[in-house]
Parts: structure tokens; C-alpha cells; sequence
């Protein structure tokens, strides 16, 4: 697996230098996030009062993040190539977004010029950050035949093609945003294969996958992906539906060479930025323990929404509106009549209703005459949402 160039990795291991400056204060390193700080004789008792930088985000945060991620896997049922039960904290790393891990792990595995593959339709920030590290984007394309696939053929036609040396990593989100696919057993392993025989890393952000909708059999998480080197990106904003709960984590997996040199340098760029306050890591535990209850939430919140969405289409006499299939996340994407822009749709909204929402080109549709809709309104406000699409639609083809 070749890195980045632009990581340096002559200094010291910034693991070890957080044990020896903990030595030379004299507490184990195990030790550095007491909770009870006053016992050192030191400042409030709400601030640590000893500090060692661990790059990785603080040992008893990940210890507890581990347990959680292993316990949540092996209930789940482990997919084949997916490392199940036990955790490795080691392998973890805290930081305070998924677009924070995006930037550490394109300054790990790109120099600049180099090609991050990511999905088209798809989430613009991808794109953005990239640009951020002075990296290229190419989009490889989902297509929809009644459900959202990837096309496997033109993803190897760019890894074959001209700029396939240049390309260091395929992002796949699971499930997307906004066309709610999740990856398939069978895209899965074309995917692994592709990126074993061109020697590309995989990043799979997996922000939305507790939120399954309308899902096939056989979806599985990518994290603990043992075949290739895996970067799996998790987090509790999307977690806990709680934008302001940044927190975010990187799951490194796969063959252990890849691992350990991965694990070595992303230390440089983690102790570079140290994003973990302690005092935010210390109440890890408490936000895990909110996890089953609020994700439940959001769930019955947003099957319901897609039920009413349903209804709602099915009734509407003028049926020129529909939904494409949404297997999961929060959002869905309602297919438009195609003489209508979509931007005349968005603005017409704005005036009209005092409503806005997302097109399609927004996020690389194909095509035009798609409007993304969220699931996450209360009941009576997601029905009227969806009714004043439905007349808006109607009114520009009057």
C-alpha cells in the first residue's frame, strides 16, 4: 500500500512520546483522564488536571467506544470478511467529525494531484474537502433500475484507465446520501476486489447505516473489513441526530502490514492535531449509553414519515410525483415531472410556501426533475412539507 509523501515519519512515534512525557510526570498513562483531578492538587474538578497528548483520542474514551462497536457488531451478525466480537481501541481514533477523518485520511493516502474515487449521486463535501488537501475527485456512478447499483464496469474502466495510478482510495458511503443504497454482498466483493488488484484503499463512511427503511437482505457494515485496508468513518451527529454531538471516530482494519504502517503514520497527522478534548472524551460513555434509545427514535420517526409519504403519493389524484426507493438514512428523493427545472420547483417553494429543499443537481443527479426530502420533520409538519410539494408541482403545470 503506498502513502502519502507528505507524512513525516522520522520522529519519534508519538505513541511512545505520550508514554515517556506521562512517565516524567509521574502517573501512568492509563491514568491521565482521572476524573477526579483534585486529588493532584490541581485546578477545578471539572478539568484534568494531568495531561498527556494521545493522539489517538484518550485511552479510557476508546476502551469504551470499542466495547460498544464490538457488542453492536456481534448482535448485528458479523458480515463474511468483517472481523466480529472484540474491538481493538488501538485500532480507534477520535477526532471531532467525519469531515475531520475525510481531511486526516486524504492527507494520509494522497499527494497532491492524486485521485480520491467517490459516488456520483452523491454528498457534495466530499468533493470539497478533497480540493481543501489539493486532491482531485472522479466520480464512479450509481444507477437506478428500480433500486441504486453500482456500476462495477465503469468503476474498473477508471481504475484502468490513464489516471488509475494516480488514484489512492474509493470512498463508499453505506448507505448513501441521498439515494439511501446500501452496498450489496455482491458490489462488496467486485468493490474489494477492484481495490486489491489496484492496490487502493477503501474509506467507507457509515454515518446512516443504523437507519435501515426499505433495505434488501444481506447489508452489512464494511468496518472490520479484514480484505483490504478499510477506513470505516462512524460518528454521533447522525447517531444521535444531534448535529452538536461532534464526535467522530476511524476504524482502521484489514491485512495486518497495511494496518500497522496506516496506524503509524496516522499517528504523526492525529498528534499534529490532537481534535479529543478530554473533558468531551469523558462523557463518551454517557453518549453511548443514549445510542439505542435516540437511534429507536429516529427510526420510528422516519419508517412513519415514509409511510405518510407514501399514503400521501398514492392519494394525490394528480399522481406526478413519486418516490424512488429508500433503503435507508433519513432522506428520500422524490422524482419530479422532468419538464419542470428544478430549480423553478426550489424557488417556487421559497415564494410560495416559505419552504425550501435540496435538487437533484444538488447532489449529481443524472437528470434533471428530483427534489431530495427529508424524514426528520414531525408528523403533521412532514405532511404539510409534502402537500406543498405536491401543489407546487402542480401549479407550475397549470
Amino acid at each position: 500500500m503506498r502513502f502519502s509523501s507528505r507524512v513525516d515519519i522520522s520522529d519519534p512515534n508519538p505513541i511512545a512520546r505520550a508514554e515517556a512525557q506521562a512517565a516524567a510526570q509521574g502517573v501512568a498513562l492509563d491514568k491521565l483522564n482521572d476524573s477526579n483531578p483534585t486529588r493532584h492538587g490541581l485546578g477545578p474538578a471539572a478539568i484534568p488536571g494531568v495531561y498527556a497528548a494521545q493522539p489517538r483520542g484518550p485511552r479510557q474514551a476508546r476502551e469504551a467506544l470499542a466495547d460498544f462497536l464490538g457488542l453492536r457488531d456481534t448482535s448485528a451478525g458479523a458480515s463474511a470478511g468483517a472481523a466480529a466480537g472484540a474491538i481493538d481501541p488501538d485500532r480507534l481514533y477520535l477526532l471531532s467529525s467525519t469531515s475531520q477523518a475525510y481531511s486526516w485520511l486524504f492527507k494520509l493516502l494522497c499527494d497532491p494531484g492524486d485521485i480520491v474515487l467517490a459516488p456520483k449521486p452523491g454528498y457534495p463535501l466530499i468533493e470539497s474537502i478533497a480540493r481543501l488537501e489539493c486532491v482531485r475527485t472522479r466520480e464512479y456512478q450509481l444507477c437506478f433500475d428500480g433500486s441504486w447499483f453500482i456500476d462495477a464496469a465503469g468503476l474498473k474502466t477508471l481504475l484502468d484507465g490513464p489516471d488509475g495510478p494516480r488514484i489512492r482510495a474509493l470512498v463508499l458511503i453505506n448507505p448513501n446520501n441521498p439515494t439511501g443504497s446500501y452496498i450489496k454482498p455482491e458490489e462488496r466483493s467486485a468493490v474489494l476486489e477492484l481495490c486489491r488488484e489496484h492496490d487502493i484503499a477503501l474509506i467507507a463512511d457509515e454515518v446512516f447505516f443504523d437507519y435501515a427503511l426499505e433495505p434488501f437482505a444481506g447489508n452489512a457494515r464494511l468496518a472490520g473489513e479484514r480484505g483490504v485496508l478499510t477506513f470505516a468513518l462512524d460518528g454521533f451527529s447522525k447517531m444521535l441526530a444531534a448535529p452538536h454531538a461532534k464526535v467522530g471516530w476511524i476504524q482502521v482494519s484489514g491485512p495486518q502490514p497495511d494496518v500497522d504502517e496506516a496506524l503509524r503514520r496516522l499517528d504523526v497527522i492525529a498528534d499534529d492535531y490532537l481534535p479529543m478534548s478530554d473533558i468531551i472524551a469523558n462523557r463518551i460513555s454517557e453518549l453511548l449509553a443514549a445510542v439505542q434509545a435516540q437511534t429507536g427514535r429516529v427510526l420510528r420517526r422516519t419508517s412513519a414519515n415514509l409511510a405518510a409519504l407514501h399514503t400521501l403519493l398514492y392519494d394525490d389524484a394528480n399522481g406526478l410525483v413519486s418516490v424512488l426507493r429508500a433503503e435507508g438514512g433519513w432522506n428520500v428523493l422524490l422524482r419530479l415531472p422532468a419538464v419542470l427545472d428544478e430549480n423553478d420547483v426550489v424557488l417556487a417553494l421559497i415564494r410560495d410556501q416559505r419552504l425550501s429543499g435540496q435538487p437533484g443537481y444538488f447532489f449529481d443527479m443524472a437528470s434533471n426533475g428530483y427534489l431530495a426530502l427529508s424524514l426528520l420533520p414531525e408528523p403533521e409538519e412532514f405532511a404539510r412539507n409534502v402537500r406543498a410539494v405536491l401543489a407546487t408541482v402542480a401549479k407550475l403545470l397549470g
